[in-house]
């Protein structure tokens, strides 16, 4: 059973455009500071607020935080954004390439996560989760929304499809081309439907903002802890999230490229890959299936398909492409144990295409890079269904959800 509440949104009063900002954790400090010149109100002043402040502070430093807050209170004060009249649910619709997901803006429970009905796919890393809590105190609200799935749910996915006829809230296409629309649901009746509806659910399902969402239940942690008459209802029980229907959501790839590797010739380690891929020279950049890689070596772009003893069987985890990649070539050929900790490798987001695994390897002096089939959405859920983790950077979700449009405060 799923508990959801609506809630009163700190939202633009205008401009909503200008306001909304890309997710802290895609950008670093300096192309937020590009991005936000010549607007000071775009919402990275409160995500980013290193920007406001010296180029050598750390980003940790206490200063960081509560330059947040002091932005955060000067678009209150200064009408940037305003408080809604009563607690709403909210439908956020995001349109890129020619398709358009649609999902719920609710406030999640922070009990329904301990209890793991909303479920996990990745490992947290401790000065994150550090990071975002910090933030989430010291602001008294979550910024940024938690990216949410739900599956086998046509009742909720009629009402978004009943909603996205209406009038919308706002309404417009950001500088690269994404376009935004948000709805608002403040009739009662409908309210209760969508509540209903979410308390049908045996689960959802964490797709991004696995530290925001470890961040909320922190805070939540600690002030119930601070509070005897802790109840449930309070509002830091409650974490800002956009919950979307599974199907409607896209996975790009999540590509690799290797510094070095580990000194064998480009002669020897093709032969040591002889023995686990069908290989063959291609030229094509992506692999159009699972269990098959593109590899750019030497100039050259090849296409890898796995031989069946090497594909990991039914295992949720060892079945999955990142898994195979890594247990059969990164590991044992290239000596990267630790992906998450190892310097030699580097992930890029498939959105950035694979002319970047090409300019890394013909411009930044990487040897190999690899191009992956995308993780699918059957895949995560199985693994998350499953109690496990996938490996590090396994999916990439596109378009991101932009912050700023609505704030949940505490």
């Amino acid at each position: 059973m799923i508990k959801v509440k609506p809630f009163k949104a700190l939202r633009p009063a205008k401009d909503a455009q200008k306001v909304a900002s890309l997710p802290y954790d895609v950008i670093n400090s300096a192309e937020a500071r590009e991005m936000a010149k010549g607007n000071d109100i775009t919402f990275l002043h409160v995500d980013k607020p290193e920007i406001d402040l010296p180029l050598d502070i750390n980003l940790y430093d206490d200063k960081v935080y509560a330059q947040a807050k002091i932005n955060l209170d000067k678009f209150i004060k200064d009408g940037v954004l305003i408080v809604e009249d009563k607690p709403s649910f909210y439908i956020y619709a995001q349109s890129m390439d020619g398709r358009t997901q649609y999902g719920f803006v609710v406030a999640a429970n922070t009990d329904d996560y301990e209890a793991g009905r909303i479920k996990k796919h990745e490992f947290t890393r401790k000065d994150k989760e550090a990071d975002r809590t910090r933030h989430v105190t010291t602001l008294n609200a979550t910024t940024g929304p938690v990216f949410l799935a739900y599956k086998n749910a046509p009742k909720l996915t009629a009402i978004l499809e009943e909603t996205a006829k209406t009038a919308p809230l706002y309404d417009f296409t950001a500088d690269d081309g994404i376009k935004h629309t948000v709805w608002r649901i403040a009739d009662d009746a409908k309210i209760k439907e969508i509540e209903a509806d979410f308390a049908a659910l045996p689960a959802l399902y964490v797709a991004d903002g696995h530290h925001r969402s470890a961040a909320a239940f922190n805070v939540s942690k600690e002030r119930k802890a601070a509070n005897p008459n802790h109840t449930g209802e309070e509002s830091y029980n409650f974490f800002l999230s956009v919950v979307f229907p599974a199907e409607q959501l896209y996975i790009m790839d999540y590509n690799r490229v290797v510094k070095d590797l580990n000194g064998n010739t480009p002669e020897a380690f093709m032969q040591k890959l002889n023995n686990i891929f069908d290989i063959k020279e291609t030229g094509e950049t992506k692999p159009k299936a699972k269990n098959s890689f593109g590899m750019y070596l030497g100039g050259k772009w090849y296409t890898l398909t796995v031989k069946n003893q090497f594909n990991g069987g039914l295992d949720p985890i060892k079945s999955l492409d990142v898994s195979i990649l890594q247990d059969n070539v990164l590991g044992p050929i290239l000596g990267i144990a630790d992906p998450r900790t190892d310097k030699r490798i580097d992930f890029i987001g498939g959105i950035r295409g694979t002319k970047e695994l090409e300019r890394y390897v013909n411009e930044l002096g990487y040897a190999v890079a690899f191009s992956m089939f995308p993780t699918s959405m059957d895949d995560l859920m199985k693994v998350a269904d499953a109690g496990m983790v996938m490996p590090p950077k396994s999916t990439w979700f596109e378009p991101k959800l932009r912050s700023g449009l609505l704030t949940y405060q505490y």
